[in-house]
């Protein structure tokens, strides 16, 4: 029986283990898409306690918290901070097999230095460790990147955002490691949510431009964007339902824009048709600045009403979602390159089921001239547990070329996540050294510290070129 979660957690044979220890382990990160706050960046925030850094914002571990039975009062509420993790540690011991099993672990073991399993019993004594620890200058939340390797972060941002966060860290010779806006605009696209017409107000506020027409949203955009680029943003998130290919005359898109503006409901095709449009807009756009473009799509969010109205959103209430838009997806990528106008892009799916549909859309679009231009991305969300990297890993293996993958991100709102990217080098290493063993791949040293120090690290900074 091997030991509990130790230095070849994850590795079951000797060329896993080298590939690991002598090539992934040590590389930098680059964590290209996340939610964590630049604001608590530039302050150097440090956390009063595990439960604070741990269940402050965490709906992957609200949702095991949620299934053992834990009252809510435990999860987002105002019970006292070592009950709240105590009811952690509880439902932790039940989650065998669960991703945030190992994620936990890890993190205590690489920030904190407890090799101890955590549960009901342990809970007051690591909850005490990690305190004394959390309390040291070490760990703010700048030196928790530094202790992590993390070279740059991609954070998540709105068009109408100041961007004043990223300003000051910029203006900030102490910080040793970069912080760029990544660009969200999905607010923008959403013309359909009673959000929409407050938030052209705010985009009209910080483009200083009035928009009165769709011409003059994309105008505005597009200024937000010369801003974005000044502050080194290179790289654009959409989140959205699923890829939309509408195809509409201008006019037809302007219109629905105005009735819109003028506080009228518009029809699903209107909808459709402004969104494709839109989104093109965005494509051609990044195309023309090299940005990269990332499409996550395949989400149901918000199912249970009566908890988003009494938390809101990203608390811990969406799902997979099972509309798989393959043709959609192939149509909008083929509009953009009929005009040469197709960005380095990276596709998403939150249903596993769209691994090889998305891998045999992309490599349409291939374009002989980009290493690796047309990505499907990392394992998302409900995903990025073992069963779905391994998936992921090999779609891409077997329809694509694993080589030119970019690997990892966190796709978190917690300093201490970075450890998923060890736990992803982990199995990239297990998967890889399994084909090596089983002859399937030959053993040559130099063919194959390219392959994994290229998927750590070296991929995703040529690709962002950061």
């Amino acid at each position: 029986m091997k030991q509990f979660m130790d230095k070849d957690f994850l590795l079951s044979t000797k060329t896993a283990q080298d590939l690991f220890h002598n090539y992934a382990e040590n590389m930098p990160i680059i964590d290209y898409h996340c939610h964590i706050n630049p604001q608590e960046i530039f302050e150097d925030r440090k956390f009063k306690n595990i439960t604070e850094a741990w269940l402050g914002g965490d709906h992957y571990k609200w949702r095991i918290m949620r299934a053992c039975g834990v009252d809510e009062a435990y999860v987002t509420g105002d019970a006292p901070d070592r009950e709240k993790f105590r009811k952690y540690a509880e439902s932790l011991a039940k989650a065998i097999g669960n991703p945030l099993y190992h994620w936990s672990h890890l993190e205590l073991q690489r920030y904190f230095g407890i090799e101890t399993p955590l549960n009901g019993e342990t809970a007051d004594a690591i909850y005490d460790r990690c305190n004394e620890i959390l309390a040291q200058d070490d760990m703010s939340v700048r030196n928790i990147i530094r202790k992590s390797n993390v070279k740059v972060i991609c954070t998540t941002d709105d068009p109408a955002d100041s961007l004043e966060w990223h300003q000051k860290i910029a203006d900030d010779a102490t910080i040793d490691f970069k912080v760029l806006p990544a660009w969200r605009p999905d607010k923008a696209m959403n013309i359909d949510k009673e959000t929409f017409l407050p938030y052209i107000e705010a985009l009209s506020a910080a483009a200083e431009m009035k928009i009165g027409s769709y011409d003059e949203l994309i105008e505005a955009l597009k200024k937000r964007m010369e801003f974005f680029a000044s502050m080194g943003c290179s790289v654009s998130d959409h989140g959205i339902d699923y890829v939309a290919y509408d195809p509409a005359d201008i006019d037809e898109v302007r219109a629905a824009f105005a009735k819109r503006l003028n506080g009228e409901e518009l029809t699903a095709s209107e909808v459709s048709k402004y969104k494709s449009a839109f989104m093109l807009e965005m494509g051609r756009a990044y195309a023309n600045r090299n940005w990269v473009m990332q499409l996550h799509y395949s989400v149901k969010r918000n199912n249970n009403t009566r908890m988003f109205k009494k938390l809101g959103p990203d608390t811990g209430f969406d799902a997979v979602n099972n509309y798989g838009p393959g043709a959609e997806l192939a149509d909008f990528l083929n509009a953009l390159e009929e005009t040469d106008e197709l960005p380095k892009t990276v596709v998403y799916s939150l249903n596993p089921v769209d691994n090889v549909l998305i891998e045999t859309i992309i490599g349409c679009f291939q374009d002989g001239k980009t290493y690796g231009k047309m990505q499907h991305g990392s394992a998302w969300w409900f995903n990025d547990n073992k069963t779905g990297m391994i998936e992921q890993l090999t779609s891409f293996a077997n329809e694509g070329v694993l080589g030119t993958f970019i690997g990892m991100l966190t796709d978190s709102r917690s300093f201490l996540s970075y450890t998923r990217h060890e736990y992803f080098r982990r199995i990239l290493c297990e998967l890889v050294g399994g084909w090596v063993e089983n002859g399937e791949y030959p053993d040559d040293p130099a063919a194959l510290k390219s392959i994994i120090e290229d998927i750590s690290y070296n991929n995703t900074k040529n690709y962002f070129g950061f």
